[in-house]
């Protein structure tokens, strides 16, 4: 769903868009968005930011959600939303690389140990790389996943997440796997759109990684995403704390910037009742067999924010798509406010 001031039959100019999550088990409450790690408002005036807030907060008391939460890369958001109640809950830091030098000025800038030469080390082994959107690519992917994330203790998304990306997403998603002499050895998960390619899932063998297959990876899909036009490469948010993955992450990008995510109403417990969370699973899932773990991601991400058969959001197609289904709303001050715009496709 989109809340907008723009009043309905007119072409949609603003809009903080939202996923409804209804869970048992992690309450009811709505999310700009779910699996984003960032998703900022769509305008462009600072008083559209102030109303949109505002409504998005008395929407959430009116149909009894349990919170809201926002994920927005502008600190003008966080500006405004302290003003009326909302709390910051976690902090991320964003690395991007710039696609607009060529593509040789671009290789040279990665750091040479980490990333030129694993790259140059997985192409003089015979490392191969496929893309594609077949069901075995699909499969081969999901099996790195699973190890990847069992180092991790922790669940793997359900494997239906990712097959519906791949056929709702289309030419935007890019699955790209590295092989040598037929054993996968590594995988990224890539999407396009508007001029910025996004890497959202990597995963390996341990047992290869000495070939450099996510770098080799990595730096095809940089490749890829100038030549659809991307003007810059997202790597992705970190956890502030995480200081291996940042330490990565500069090895690609060594400019990064932060980002913030808020949530209504303030609840300055919530960040450590989620810590405490993440722990249990994390012991729980040490113990598990892989099968057994991809059951439990199954069962456990539809809590978080994944609904079976669809996606939560296939993507904004057009502004008059979404301004056809929109609801105008009145707030109690009487005065003309953001609108609603209905229910958008999986939700």
């Amino acid at each position: 769903m989109v809340f907008t001031t723009t009043p309905p039959t007119f072409a949609l100019e603003n809009g903080l868009l939202f996923c409804r999550i209804r869970s048992w088990l992690t309450g009811n409450r709505i999310v700009s968005l779910p699996f984003s790690d960032h998703c900022a408002p769509l305008c462009h005036l600072e008083e559209e930011l102030d109303s949109l807030i505002c409504y998005s907060q008395s929407i959430k008391v009116h149909q009894k959600w349990k919170r809201l939460e926002v994920r927005p890369t502008n600190e003008s958001f966080g500006n405004a939303a302290k003003k009326i109640g909302f709390r910051s809950v976690a902090k991320y830091v964003l690395h991007r690389i710039d696609l607009e030098p060529a593509a040789n000025e671009i290789f040279h800038r990665l750091n040479k140990d980490s990333v030129q030469r694993r790259v140059r080390h997985a192409e003089r082994l015979g490392v191969v790389e496929v893309c594609g959107k077949s069901q075995e690519l699909l499969k081969d992917f999901y099996h790195l996943l699973i190890r990847t994330r069992a180092r991790h203790n922790l669940p793997p998304q359900p494997f239906a997440w990712f097959r519906n990306l791949l056929n709702c997403m289309g030419d935007a998603a890019d699955l790209r796997l590295a092989y040598l002499k037929n054993v996968p050895v590594a995988a990224v998960f890539i999407l396009h759109f508007n001029e910025t390619s996004y890497y959202k899932y990597g995963c390996s063998d341990e047992r290869f990684h000495n070939l450099g297959g996510i770098p080799f990876l990595l730096w095809g899909a940089i490749l890829k995403a100038k030549s659809l036009g991307s003007r810059a490469f997202d790597l992705g948010r970190t956890r502030a704390d995480d200081h291996s993955l940042i330490r990565f992450k500069n090895h690609w990008s060594p400019i990064s910037g932060s980002l913030t995510y808020w949530t209504f109403p303030s609840s300055p417990s919530r960040s450590l009742i989620t810590d405490w969370r993440l722990r249990m699973v994390q012991h729980v899932c040490a113990c598990m067999p892989d099968r057994l773990l991809e059951l439990a991601g199954t069962l456990l991400y539809r809590h978080i924010g994944y609904r079976q058969g669809h996606l939560p959001l296939e993507r904004l197609r057009t502004r008059s798509a979404c301004a056809s289904e929109r609801v105008m709303t009145q707030p109690n001050n009487g005065t003309l406010g953001p609108f609603f715009c209905g229910q958008v496709s999986g939700y």
